[in-house]
């Protein structure tokens, strides 16, 4: 325990003993209801992009079809990229923006020089805490890709830094904003669920071809399967549910247990595809190849997690959520609501969106189409620079962004210790007592 901060020490001693009292009875009651924090209202977002490999260069399209922002300064360690950027934003009819290529810690001078309202990056993992606390403390708001943190101590320090700099800092999780995800949302706000119990999210994609690519994610995503043995990318799954079930908003994540099976994937595919001599013959893999995390909240309700993305399979985000009265259950998407359709039988998910799609959907298909991920990449976009231009609070927020991204080291501590179980620590505060939950909203 020695390295442990004696703050971790007190959540940990703290949290082990609530971790078997689920108390229903703790949550909002009667306190006053907590305002989440807005900043005041930009009406042109100059914005800096870090980072400008294949999601980021998604990004910066998109932020080129926003109304109200504007690419400032960009920023990498490659000069071809930032010559790329240029390219397609002098085109868009903007000024070239500023180009910082110094190495890999440019963006310190870039957020010290520059007069930016938001640092949004899309950078390896390690990079985005340094570089979101580099924003904050320069007096700018921050975004990035996820996760948003790889260890608690850095979810800490990017919670700290916004409440002192009182500045946004917002994990980019674009599968809260794809089709399937905010009609569910839509669906459990109408209440056709019932209560809700349970869900269940994960991350389970076939990379075995880009983790060992000589380019883009190749060059770093693959180093972590040799660092750590966990739930590596959680908040694809976890985000979604997470927003239907109030994390954060009346409810929070209380423990987790976590195990992993055997390293096999990327070995099989190495010896397969790699010739002899390839020094990646010779890497050592300690990720699983399949983890399962078991969240418990403090209300009472269960979410399994899962991660796969070292052997073959169909790409999954599983999406289920089951309440008192029915569920939804993604891939293929379907769903049962008591009452509705044939008893005892699915209906396909499509056959609900005429009357249960949401009013983001509705209003921006149209904007959406041809953006990454089917669209919700460019619907994450829009809702960012939205909520800075009328000065609202954001969609996600740095307590989203720490505790979404706890699973990682959380998951990395159980497996360690025989799925041990592990605390959550409350980045809120108590402010979950009475953060109101989110709501529907519009363009």
């Amino acid at each position: 325990m020695n390295d442990l901060t004696r703050r971790r020490f007190l959540e940990l001693s703290g949290g082990l003993v609530a971790a078997g009292a689920i108390r229903p009875d703790q949550t909002a009651g009667s306190q006053p209801a907590t305002t989440p924090f807005a900043a005041p209202r930009i009406e042109t977002v100059r914005i800096a992009y870090v980072g400008i490999g294949g999601q980021g260069s998604g990004h910066v399209r998109n932020l080129l079809k926003v109304p109200g922002c504007r690419i400032t300064a960009v920023c990498d360690i490659r000069p071809e990229r930032t010559d790329w950027a240029t390219k397609v934003i002098t085109e868009a009819g903007h000024p070239a923006p500023a180009v910082y290529t110094r190495g890999p810690r440019d963006f310190e001078r870039l957020c010290e020089t520059e007069d930016l309202d938001l640092v949004y990056n899309a950078t390896p993992w390690e990079w985005h805490v340094p570089i979101m606390l580099a924003a904050m403390k320069s007096g700018k708001h921050t975004a990035t890709e996820v996760p948003a943190a790889m260890t608690l101590e850095d979810g800490w320090a990017i919670v700290d830094a916004a409440e002192k700099f009182r500045k946004h800092c917002v994990m980019m999780e674009n599968c809260n904003y794809d089709r399937m995800e905010m009609m569910v949302f839509n669906i459990v706000r109408q209440g056709l669920f019932g209560e809700l119990l349970h869900a269940e999210g994960g991350y389970l994609h076939d990379l075995r071809a880009i983790k060992f690519a000589d380019q883009g994610e190749g060059l770093w995503r693959r180093a972590w399967a040799m660092k750590l043995n966990g739930n590596l990318y959680p908040t694809h799954g976890l985000g979604p549910v997470a927003n239907c079930l109030d994390i954060n908003r009346g409810d929070r994540f209380d423990h987790l247990v976590s195990m992993s099976g055997p390293s096999r994937g990327l070995q099989e595919w190495a010896a397969a595809h790699l010739p002899a001599d390839s020094p990646k013959r010779k890497e050592q893999y300690v990720l699983g190849d399949v983890n399962i995390s078991l969240l418990k909240t403090t209300n009472g309700r269960t979410i399994v997690v899962q991660h796969c993305t070292n052997l073959p399979r169909p790409y999954s985000r599983i999406h289920l959520v089951q309440g008192t009265k029915g569920l939804f259950q993604g891939y293929p998407d379907r769903v049962y609501i008591e009452g509705r359709g044939k008893e005892d039988q699915w209906q396909p998910a499509s056959e609900l969106l005429a009357e249960f799609e949401h009013p983001l959907w509705k209003e921006m298909s149209q904007a959406a189409q041809g953006a990454g991920h089917g669209g919700m990449d460019y619907i994450e976009d829009y809702r960012l620079i939205k909520c800075l231009r009328e000065g609202v609070p954001t969609d996600m927020d740095v307590y989203d962004a720490a505790a979404l991204s706890a699973v990682i080291p959380l998951s990395v501590r159980s497996v360690e210790h025989r799925a041990e179980c592990v605390p959550f620590p409350d980045f809120t505060r108590g402010k979950w007592k009475t953060t109101p939950p989110l709501g529907i909203v519009h363009m």
